[in-house]
């Protein structure tokens, strides 16, 4: 191959990933709806925490601050990381590598702190997780991070289905803040009557 047929080839390789790159950063501008609705969603459902928080203040019950961090504080992060997913997402990003690197980071992170989680969760005293807890706190969480790590590959490698990807992971962030809300208000609730009817 001449030194000249080399180059046209390099050029038109090049053109088609610079052409790709841009239908990919297109892409992400007719998601921006979606992620105002997942990024408000989780801004305001962070409130709900404060909420569950002072519910448990009132209830009276003894709790440590390493139950805090194995089930209170996770609900926050998962609010936490579908709104960092949505900021990330609306970024007018000027090469798809930037955005790739930023929910690998994420990912990364996310992975880090689940991990503690789980220690968290393993070293607790006042309240021994079940198989469910250990599902919604610890397992589904480090499956999503991962996800999100993979998904980051994917985008970096210009594959815009990787985009539905992330949609369904920032909304199951939003759903793991819900349910993990709920179920400890749900508990908290539970364990107050209990001890109103021993008294």
């Amino acid at each position: 191959m001449t030194t000249e047929a080399a180059t046209a080839a390099f050029s038109v390789h090049r053109y088609s990933i610079f052409s790709m790159e841009a239908v990919l950063l297109s892409a992400l501008a007719r998601w921006a709806n979606f992620y105002v609705i997942v990024g408000s969603s989780a801004g305001a459902l962070t409130g709900l925490q404060f909420v569950v928080v002072a519910l448990i203040a009132q209830s009276g019950g003894a709790t440590s601050k390493r139950e805090i961090k194995a089930f209170g504080t996770p609900t926050v992060i998962h609010f936490c990381a579908a709104l960092v997913i949505s900021v990330l997402m609306n970024i007018p990003w000027l090469a798809v590598q930037h955005l790739a690197a930023c929910l690998a980071a994420l990912a990364v992170i996310g992975l880090i702190y689940s991990l503690t989680v789980i220690v968290h969760a393993r070293k607790s005293t006042g309240y021994q997780p079940d198989a469910e807890d250990w599902f919604w706190y610890a397992g589904l969480p480090v499956a999503a991070y991962v996800t999100l790590g993979v998904a980051a590959i994917l985008v970096w490698m210009l594959a815009g289905r990787s985009l539905f990807l992330i949609a369904a992971i920032s909304v199951l962030f939003l759903f793991m803040g819900i349910r993990n809300s709920w179920d400890t208000v749900t508990y908290v609730a539970l364990k107050r009557r209990s001890g109103e009817r021993a008294e």
